[in-house]
């Protein structure tokens, strides 16, 4: 289904959340390839660190012509340091802005950005109005329900947001307090698609299948969701998603085959960008996620964990390969007792997959 953001038209309403650590270009182009995600959102970027030519903000928001269109989100507390990086990211073909309302780390919230905002309506709605008057691109922002249980202003922020220009509200269903644990209140984020009357909410949390997509659309009237730590586990979501909703039946799971496929993709994307050292470096916590579909996988984490070059991945697939045998019947399929869940299911909480505290800049 498609989504309308501000004066940008979108091919899908199911987007990629920003997950720090992890929403870099090789895999946000991963996804891309997969399918039917209709917009991908960078890891959140401090807006002072951009403006500053810094090397690990400039990083952050690297892409190329095919990873459009594309959100970077930005954090900070400064109106006017938020615009003048609003106005750099225009100027670099950026396709929206994203404002960071719901970081819940404690750096974070005690710069005055991140869900501190929340608390903060005047100066947020001053931030917004000046981003938007300073570009043509649409600004969006996400935010959580609020500071905690007895703080939910988000309904009330929403509303000053809109009336500040803000093209879309994307809403994670937990409060600051909660952080990731427990689960997203559904009621929560329909009171905020309720509360505004022309911006289109982003629902966000706890969406690790194709049936939670559909729960979430349904029980909070959303206009479009955002994916984020499933997206990790299983790339294939968003494809799955829109094949659910559009006829009520889940895809099969990809093969063995088709999943070496993509994961040897992604791993020729991470060296291609940022060197065989490095990137194979960064491969190995996001082999350990490919490999959660394979079904047995003792041997190939072992010798994964300490991958340092490409050609040392297909002589590790090799050996796995041959180890994995000995888990498969005669036409190759697993054997049932040995079956990973399917992609269809989440294999294990999104939560565990681990972010680190906040942005890049504070690791």
């Amino acid at each position: 289904m498609s989504f309308t953001l501000g004066q940008l038209t979108l091919d899908s309403n199911l987007f990629l959340s920003p997950l720090a650590g992890y929403t870099n270009l090789p895999f946000r182009l991963i996804i891309r390839e997969i399918g039917a995600v209709g917009l991908c959102t960078t890891d959140l970027v401090n807006a002072r660190s951009l403006l500053e030519n810094n090397r690990k903000a400039l990083e952050l928001i690297r892409s190329c012509p095919e990873d459009r269109p594309l959100a970077v989100q930005l954090y900070g507390r400064v109106p006017e340091e938020m615009r003048d990086a609003a106005a750099r990211l225009e100027s670099l073909g950026v396709s929206s802005v994203d404002i960071n309302m719901g970081c819940p780390v404690r750096k974070i919230c005690r710069s005055g950005s991140g869900s501190k905002l929340m608390g903060d309506h005047e100066n947020a709605a001053r931030l917004v109005s000046m981003m938007v008057g300073a570009v043509k691109i649409p600004v969006t922002a996400k935010m959580r329900l609020g500071w905690d249980d007895e703080n939910l202003t988000a309904p009330d922020l929403a509303r000053a947001l809109e009336d500040a220009g803000v093209a879309a509200i994307a809403v994670h269903g937990r409060t600051r307090q909660q952080g990731f644990s427990g689960s997203v209140n559904l009621a929560g984020i329909r009171a905020v698609v309720q509360a505004v009357r022309r911006v289109p909410v982003i629902g966000n949390g706890d969406i690790t299948t194709p049936q939670a997509a559909k729960m979430m659309f349904d029980q909070t009237g959303c206009a479009a969701i955002s994916i984020g730590r499933a997206a990790f586990y299983n790339p294939w979501i968003f494809r799955h998603t829109a094949q659910y909703l559009a006829t009520g039946e889940l895809p099969p799971e990809p093969a063995f085959e088709q999943i070496v496929t993509v994961m040897k993709r992604h791993l020729d994307l991470m060296v291609g960008i940022f060197g065989e050292v490095q990137g194979c470096r960064m491969f190995r916590k996001i082999a350990l996620q490919y490999a959660r579909r394979f079904g047995p996988t003792k041997e190939f984490h072992k010798r994964v964990v300490r991958l340092g070059t490409r050609a040392e991945f297909d002589d590790i697939l090799a050996a796995y390969r041959i180890w994995r045998a000995q888990f498969l019947d005669a036409d190759g399929d697993l054997l049932p007792h040995f079956k990973p869940h399917s992609l269809g299911m989440a294999v294990e909480p999104a939560t565990t997959v681990k972010v680190p505290s906040g942005p890049n800049e504070l690791w």
